[in-house]
């Protein structure tokens, strides 16, 4: 994820922004004391993950969803996969497993939520809902420059939404973030319709740092900077996510954007023990045991 990346990323102020006044009132109408934790990657690609996999894996999705409980899955944004492959995604992975598919970018980046991308959409859904109970999260990313002057597609596009589809969305514009009215529109929409407001922490991009929940589901893409600064940026978020985690959130789903380099330690390990240790989390840490060679 090259989005909003920086070649000075030291001169970056990373400080979180606070809480937007919104986020208190929506997490405060949750009574439940439950919150589940999703902690993962983009992609199990080799290619992507030099130096997780031990010598000698044969299936990534098989290695990689036993040490991580989530996926965000961006294959999906390139192609629509047929119902054989979820399914087959599906059977090999473990029952607490969650996959969280982009929408695909015909839907978002070609049609740009036109009035004709229903039957897209359909078709979509008619295979990615053969994760059943291990699909997560759809979430759709628009492009950067697709602005306010559109809400009525998005207004089009929430309200059709099939409503027992989990859905988050991603905006770029800033404007949508940073226009008052169109960013109270936009939120009194996704609230109303149960949609939740993916949060981007993107080094070069502090302007979309919106931290405005619109339900009970916190939803983080994190981009690294590849920086020491990194370690302590996952330390902010830890106590943020601990005291929405205290404020009644019910989904935490983390996803680490990170370009790692052979042999070096995941990141999202270290994020994992300090959820582990802050939120009373019990999540697996990645390549925890020294690796061994596969038979």
């Amino acid at each position: 994820m090259k989005f909003g990346g920086v070649d000075n990323p030291q001169n970056i102020n990373f400080v979180l922004p606070k809480d937007h006044p919104k986020t208190k009132e929506v997490l405060n109408t949750n009574s439940s004391d439950v919150c589940k934790v999703h902690v993962g990657y983009p992609s199990w690609n080799k290619v992507n993950l030099k130096g997780f996999y031990p010598s000698g894996t044969k299936d990534e999705l098989q290695y990689y969803s036993r040490e991580f409980n989530a996926i965000e899955l961006n294959a999906t944004f390139y192609r629509i996969f047929p119902p054989e492959q979820f399914e087959k995604w599906y059977h090999k992975t473990p029952a607490n497993f969650r996959f969280f598919p982009k929408l695909n970018q015909e839907i978002s980046h070609w049609k740009r939520l036109k009035n004709d991308i229903n039957p897209v959409i359909d078709n979509y859904l008619f295979s990615a809902i053969r994760l059943r109970e291990k699909l997560g999260c759809v979430f759709v990313q628009m492009h950067n420059n697709f602005g306010p002057k559109d809400f009525d597609r998005v207004i089009n596009f929430v309200e059709s939404w099939p409503k027992e589809i989990p859905l988050a969305i991603e905006f770029r514009h800033t404007d949508w973030h940073n226009d008052t009215v169109i960013a109270n529109d936009l939120h009194q929409l996704f609230k109303a319709n149960n949609i939740s407001n993916v949060i981007v922490d993107s080094p070069g991009r502090r302007d979309i740092m919106h931290m405005h929940l619109t339900n009970t589901r916190a939803f983080i893409r994190f981009v690294c900077a590849n920086h020491k600064s990194d370690y302590s940026r996952l330390d902010d978020w830890v106590k943020r996510l601990k005291s929405w985690k205290d404020a009644g959130v019910k989904h935490i789903n983390f996803f680490v954007h990170q370009n790692i380099e052979k042999e070096s330690p995941l990141l999202s390990a270290y994020l994992i023990e300090q959820l582990n240790s802050e939120l009373g989390t019990d999540l697996k840490i990645p390549n925890k045991e020294p690796q061994q060679k596969l038979l």
